[in-house]
């Protein structure tokens, strides 16, 4: 497969699991930021590989074959953001596009080196499960912040947006993975949060609340 034809498998993979049926051209488009034409070209070369399911105004959808595939470009990518991060001191805002780039190596044996150095790693840097050589995988069992009820605690375990202005804000504002965070009030006004971290008290817009994950039952 070329560069561009794993980078479509993954994005249609990423898709998948929001969407029930399948995926429209103009949402990969729109994550490619390509033409819907484009995007309907590579869809029938890779049908014509059996990497996935195409039909004219019914989506796109992965086959087994092309989940296999996707689900190891995933563990590669996760795997090299862990490793970026662990041992060359790359900060998380930083570490995507390195990865996006490493994670198209094709060497099997030194990916599982690579699992192996780690220590097997359950999760990358941005709390997103990383799959096993087998293609499995379980995602934890979260909820946004946004969501979490008055008076609960929960621990920070994932951002639903891994950009860098979004991870840097996080860490101006000293909020990463693993802290206990606690919903004090929420404003009825704009939606807004003031939390607790670590004893002290934060305000926060909608915007962050929605795009930080917790695991309620691990307090």
């Amino acid at each position: 497969m070329t560069r561009s034809e794993e980078n479509y498998i993954k994005i249609i993979f990423h898709l998948g699991k929001s969407e029930k049926k399948g995926i429209s051209t103009n949402a990969i488009a729109k994550q490619m930021d390509t033409k819907p034409s484009s995007v309907t070209d590579m869809v029938k070369k890779l049908s014509d590989k059996g990497l996935v399911n195409y039909r004219k105004y019914q989506g796109v959808s992965l086959t087994p074959v092309g989940r296999k595939k996707a689900l190891s470009i995933v563990r590669n990518h996760r795997l090299w953001e862990v490793f970026l991060v662990e041992k060359l001191d790359f900060s998380w805002d930083e570490v995507h596009e390195v990865a996006e780039q490493l994670e198209h190596i094709k060497s099997e044996q030194l990916i599982d080196k690579l699992d192996k150095l780690l220590g097997f790693p359950r999760f990358d840097p941005h709390g997103d499960a990383i799959p096993t050589k087998e293609g499995e995988f379980k995602e934890r069992i979260k909820q946004l912040l946004s969501e979490a009820p008055l008076n609960s605690m929960g621990i920070c375990v994932g951002v639903r947006d891994s950009s860098a202005p979004f991870l840097k804000f996080l860490d101006k504002n000293n909020i990463a993975l693993g802290q206990t965070i606690k919903v004090l009030e929420k404003e009825e006004f704009d939606g807004s949060f003031i939390i607790e971290i670590d004893k002290k008290k934060m305000h926060i817009s909608n915007q962050i609340a929605s795009n930080l994950y917790l695991k309620m039952d691990e307090v």
